[in-house]
């Protein structure tokens, strides 16, 4: 990983901007994780006992940040992109026939519309009701912190299974 672009998180910044900056790096982690891999590289199930792949991983995410951004935080009634389960696991881990493009187009939309519905919150503290729990945005967005920080620590080892190419 020696082309790092993140853009590191502020080491005195308040609380949104540490929160919404840490959110970004770890999707800019994500996105490094994948770089420079080919579509058939990005579908390898580079561990023998997951099956987890690096695209399954980007798509997962955008279910993620559309679950959480859109559907809890913004009341929006929309679906899952990759919808049911195949096997068990959910669709979106099932990437044979995956369109690679697509994955990463929707991801990145998702990404930038969660953006805009945090943007529309005046307070971390502020609340919405969803299916019974009252859930704030600062809870949203330090959970997501920790969605992408596991999973980047999956896809540490999936790219290193793939190409040996090893970085935070």
């Amino acid at each position: 990983m020696e082309d790092d672009q993140r853009i590191h998180p502020s080491k005195a910044a308040d609380d949104r901007a540490s929160l919404t900056s840490f959110l970004d790096y770890q999707r800019a982690t994500l996105a490094m994780k994948c770089a420079g891999l080919t579509g058939e590289q990005l579908k390898q199930r580079a561990i023998p006992t997951s099956g987890l792949t690096l695209l399954g991983l980007v798509r997962h995410a955008a279910s993620v940040e559309r679950g959480w951004f859109r559907v809890t935080l913004h009341s929006e009634d929309v679906k899952t992109p990759w919808p049911g389960e195949v096997g068990g696991t959910f669709a979106e881990f099932h990437v044979e026939d995956a369109d690679v493009d697509e994955a990463f187009r929707v991801w990145q939309e998702e990404c930038a519309r969660a953006r805009a519905v945090v943007a529309a919150f005046s307070s971390l503290d502020d609340t919405v009701d969803f299916r019974g729990e009252t859930i704030s945005l600062r809870y949203v967005l330090t959970h997501m912190i920790e969605e992408y920080a596991r999973h980047n620590g999956h896809a540490d080892l999936l790219r290193e299974a793939i190409d040996g190419t090893v970085g935070e």
